[in-house]
């Protein structure tokens, strides 16, 4: 049975309790300190609109280390004509992330109490944006928290071709000059596999996150 977690108590089942899909609690709520509180623990949030906040960690985890994102020659020919630039445009990030999976016809979960959780995280500096811009549109991107060291991406979009890959190199560079460690992909997609991440176990993920965090020479996002 999946426990819920309750408005007045911020502690969650340890990652070990999820079920075989990686679901391992429902309900809280998406304050500032309930979703620090999970990054740090190797949990992130992912449900629908109308479906209670459910609470993910899953096995096997999908993280890529900056210093091996593959460049492709013609990723590296397409890189010279975007402009890349940081935190200036998060909302309009997350509501592209949204709106491209929804004109394509798929799902998504980027529903507006989640635009605006997510907003007032990058107010207090914990939530991140990358953006690509061509000739001076906003044409792919992506955004997520960093924490201690680990960027955890939560989504990125596309609306012309190899501007997300662009948005993802540009992030791995970020991450590398702030002295950060990995960045953490969540759940396996054929396309960030072709992007150089890989699948590791729970286990080793969680470690990998407690020996980051224990670090006192990672530096904030800046």
């Amino acid at each position: 049975m999946i426990p819920k977690l309750s408005l007045d108590n911020y502690t969650f089942p340890h990652p070990s309790y999820a079920s075989k899909e990686g679901l391992l609690a429902w309900g809280g709520d998406l304050s500032e300190q309930r979703i620090v509180s999970a990054y740090t623990q190797g949990i992130f949030p992912w449900f629908n609109p109308g479906e209670p906040i459910l609470w993910w960690s899953p096995d096997p985890r999908l993280i890529l280390f900056p210093k091996d994102i593959k460049i492709t020659k013609s990723l590296r020919k397409s890189m010279k004509h975007f402009e890349i630039k940081f935190d200036e445009n998060f909302e309009a990030v997350m509501r592209l992330c949204r709106d491209v999976r929804v004109e394509k016809g798929q799902n998504s979960w980027i529903f507006e109490d989640i635009i605006q959780s997510y907003t007032a995280l990058h107010v207090k500096g914990i939530a991140h944006s990358v953006e690509c811009f061509y000739e001076g549109v906003l044409v792919g991107g992506l955004y997520g928290i960093y924490i201690g060291g680990v960027f955890c991406g939560e989504s990125m979009f596309s609306k012309q071709k190899d501007a997300s890959k662009v948005a993802l190199v540009a992030l791995c560079e970020k991450v590398i000059g702030l002295g950060g460690d990995f960045i953490d992909c969540q759940l396996s997609t054929p396309h960030l596999k072709s992007m150089g991440a890989v699948e590791i176990s729970r286990d080793d993920f969680l470690d990998m996150i407690a020996h980051t965090f224990a670090k006192e020479t990672q530096k904030e996002w800046k």
